[in-house]
């Protein structure tokens, strides 16, 4: 298939076999055969353009392919726009050929000659809504409809126009930038967008500009990206501004569209001011009676930064202004509060002038250029005088000394107050009885002389701590307080002592100046200078044969030997008294005595015994027969286990043996318990179980025949109460003997060679039988009709006793 184009200048379309062709709309079928390839099909000419000589051969830059056709969108004329028309070979210009087309808008927006081929476009196309159309052409006979050729596939292109304006899709556009940015800073980027044909002309190439704002920001034409014009750009004169930026297409050339938006421009704050204090100078006025901690008042520096830059902290800059008073930032309204440090004096001074400095807490380095970022400015605080209470001298209380043995009445001190308002008010003293409950002191109201009222020692208590109180005589009101400490002196009053009772061993073999013993002394006084004490032996021993006393110098004293060969059996302890002397004044001294043990020791030295009968003994007694004591000693101890075992093995069988057979057990109940309805008092299953016995092993028939016990009890007429028969027994001789024949056929268990009754204590015992079942079957005349007004609980019990008088209360 062949396919040949008009365009505005005749083109050439090479063929498959290289040779060129070309058609021309007005006669092309009288060219066909001369200018067409050996490939027989259709033809597809393109409509539009001026004529040019067909016969030329010059060589034509091409921009369309085979098989597509090219359509201009938004046409607005009356008539349908020719697209362009298609052709067979086999056409002879007859009628007998009619062509088809199907496909996207075949029909609708597309329609055909079915005699010509020629295409056109009844509706108005918007290439924004569809780019291109595929179709496909079809030649059929006329006569029998049957297709000529193959179906062709081709497509028609809308081409494009600039009927579309640049879009801002993402506006109004808001961004910010710091004031005092340098020029050229970028603060954002605005993009439009153009739905025309990117790739055809300049339709959608877009340029931008700035109508509105141009002073201060600018533009990228290309990029869109919106640039600071100037460098003192202030927040605190405008923080915002308002732009209006362009966008046109065909890149801004005559006829392009366009389309603006509006970019809102926010100034961020940077911390370019210092704080300033509206007033370079305060008044405040406080009561010297104010304690400390009162707020004096409150001051603020502004700062015309925002956020955190305009966060700041207050100092104290004066030395005399911060050692009275202190200054705090309140954080919640960036205030400074003055407070007072110390006590104020209205009598020292009345005025005091503190320098107080604001200053920026975030200090931008890149605006210290810009001058010192802090502020100060001075707050008067003047002082107001109130009435106030006596002060002592001196103010932090008073330390006093006495000795411990100073008399009654002796002067201890003298404490002394004022009144800080009036000179020369008269102020009387006194003591908290609290702190001086004893009455150890005294105190003279007027002169506040302290005396002793008390016999002091310092052994006992070495301080007092007195509070005096001090009063205005005119004021009652006005009272202060003051402790006093009263520091007991030392006098030597206490003798030296040992430190403990001492008591030293020495060895039988010592040998003369042998150290045996080291002792050391406690004096409870303390004198300034240290304790020095002084050790001899007492007058009473200054011939002491047997040991010497050697004074070490550093308050201790060692014992030593002054011979050789004690003997404990001659004496066996010796009394040392020591007599020790402190260095006064007055000089004052005790004895002591030491009690010195004489003891046996072996080669080494090391202490055996220090008694003379154990010495004795040992000495009796040699090693050999010490060991056959301990042998004898064992024996007996493994001798008198082995038997304890026994016993209790022994004990353990007798146990075991009566848990396997317990037919011959009596079971006692020692107390009354409440009757036969009382089955909480003890355990009915033991008494039950007695009548419990295995079935027999042997397997006898008579076995089968056996049932339990009946409860005799429950059968009131066994007893003939009711009238009945006399009691039958020999249900219970059949039932025993029964019993002894299966016992006497198992195997299983020991013979038993005779047959024990335990209801009846025998024929010759004075106290007769206490069997309640006894005393039924006899012919007693005893009167048991109390039993019926014991309660339901023994009602039973009547029954089997008073049967008639039971049945006639019943009635």
């Amino acid at each position: 298939m062949a396919v040949c184009w008009k365009l505005a200048a005749w083109t050439a379309i090479a063929a498959s076999l290289g040779l060129l062709s070309c058609c021309r709309v007005a006669w092309c079928e009288a060219t066909r055969t001369r200018g067409r390839a050996s490939h027989a099909g259709l033809e597809v000419e393109q409509g539009g353009g001026e004529d040019d000589d067909p016969l030329s051969h010059e060589r034509v830059k091409r921009g369309w392919v085979w098989n597509q056709f090219f359509v201009v969108e938004e046409y607005t004329g009356t008539e349908p726009l020719y697209v362009g028309k298609i052709h067979t070979d086999s056409d002879e210009g007859e009628g007998n050929i009619k062509y088809t087309i199907s496909g996207e808008g075949a029909g609708s927006i597309f329609i055909i000659d079915e005699l010509t081929g020629d295409i056109h476009a009844t509706e108005r196309l918007d290439r924004e809504e569809k780019t291109s159309y595929t179709l496909r052409a079809q030649a059929r006979d006329r006569a029998s409809n049957d297709p000529l050729e193959p179906e062709s596939e081709f497509v028609i292109k809308v081409q494009d126009i600039n009927d579309s304006e640049p879009k801002f899709l993402e506006g109004p556009y808001i961004g910010s930038v710091a004031e005092l940015s340098p020029i050229g800073t970028s603060v954002m980027k605005v993009t439009a967008s153009d739905a025309d044909d990117p790739t055809y002309g300049s339709s959608a190439r877009v340029i931008y500009s700035v109508l509105d704002g141009e002073r201060f920001f600018t533009v990228e034409r290309s990029t869109g990206v919106i640039l600071t014009a100037v460098a003192d750009l202030d927040r605190e004169t405008q923080d915002r501004y308002e732009l209006v930026v362009k966008a046109t297409d065909m890149a801004g050339q005559m006829g392009g569209l366009s389309g603006s938006t509006t970019v809102t421009i926010v100034i961020t704050d940077v911390n370019d001011n210092p704080p300033r204090f509206a007033q370079k100078m305060y008044q405040f006025s406080v009561s010297e009676g104010a304690v400390v901690g009162t707020s004096v008042g409150r001051v603020i520096a502004t700062d015309a930064d925002m956020g955190d830059n305009t966060d700041m902290s207050y100092l104290i800059k004066d030395q005399d202004g911060g050692e009275l008073f202190k200054v705090a930032t309140d954080t919640d309204t960036q205030e400074a509060i003055i407070t007072i440090k110390k006590p104020l004096d209205y009598e020292s001074k009345r005025t005091h002038n503190v320098v107080v400095e604001a200053v920026n807490k975030h200090v931008d380095p890149r605006f210290v250029d810009l001058g010192t970022f802090r502020d100060q400015t001075i707050v008067r605080v003047s002082v107001s005088d109130t009435d106030e209470p006596p002060i002592f001298l001196p103010a932090e209380g008073a330390v006093l000394e006495v000795l411990e043995d100073a008399s009654l009445g002796a002067l201890v001190g003298l404490v002394t107050a004022r009144d800080p308002d009036v000179e020369n008010t008269p102020v009387r003293f006194s003591i908290d009885q609290s702190t001086d409950q004893e009455g150890i002191f005294h105190i003279d109201p007027v002169s506040g002389a302290i005396t002793l009222g008390e016999i002091l020692d310092r052994e006992t208590a070495g301080w007092h701590n007195i509070t005096v109180t001090a009063v205005e005589a005119d004021n009652q009101a006005m009272v202060s307080h003051s402790a006093v400490s009263i520091r007991i002196l030392d006098v030597n009053d206490n003798p030296p002592e040992l430190a403990m009772p001492y008591e030293a061993s020495v060895c039988e073999d010592a040998k003369p100046a042998q150290l045996i013993h080291t002792i050391s002394v406690v004096d409870r006084d303390e004198p300034q200078t240290g304790h020095r004490f002084f050790f001899t032996l007492a007058p009473e021993a200054p011939s002491n044969p047997h040991f010497t006393l050697w004074d070490v110098k550093d308050n201790t004293a060692g014992i030593r030997t002054q011979r050789s060969g004690f003997n404990r059996h001659q004496q066996s302890v010796y009394f040392l008294p020591i007599l020790v002397v402190d260095s006064g004044p007055p000089s004052l001294s005790s004895t002591g005595t030491l009690t010195i043990h004489v003891c046996g020791c072996d080669a080494e030295g090391a202490i055996q015994s220090c008694s003379a009968s154990a010495y004795a003994v040992s000495s009796a007694l040699s090693p050999g027969a010490l060991i056959a004591m301990l042998v004898c000693i064992l024996i007996l101890i493994v001798l008198v286990l082995l038997i304890l075992t026994l016993k209790r093995h022994r004990k353990g069988q007798r146990m075991s043996e009566d848990e396997e057979d317990m037919r011959d057990n009596v079971i006692k109940y020692n107390d009354e318990g409440g009757g036969e309805q009382d089955t909480q008092a003890y355990d009915m299953s033991a008494l039950r179980n007695l009548y419990d016995f295995p079935e027999n092993k042997s397997g006898d028939a008579g076995a089968e025949s056996l049932r339990p016990l009946p409860k005799w009890f429950q059968a009131r007429g066994a007893s003939g109460v009711d009238g009945g028969p006399a009691a039958d027994y020999s249900l219970f001789k059949g039932y025993i003997r029964k019993k002894v024949e299966q016992a006497d056929g198992d195997l299983s268990v020991p013979p038993y060679d005779s047959f024990q009754t335990y209801a009846f204590e025998g024929s010759g015992s004075p106290a007769l039988s206490l069997s309640s079942i006894h005393t039924l079957s006899t012919g007693s005349e005893q009167d048991f009709s109390y039993l019926s007004d014991w309660g339901p609980r023994f009602r039973q019990l009547a029954g089997y006793y008073a049967p008639g008088q039971v049945e006639v209360e019943g009635s």
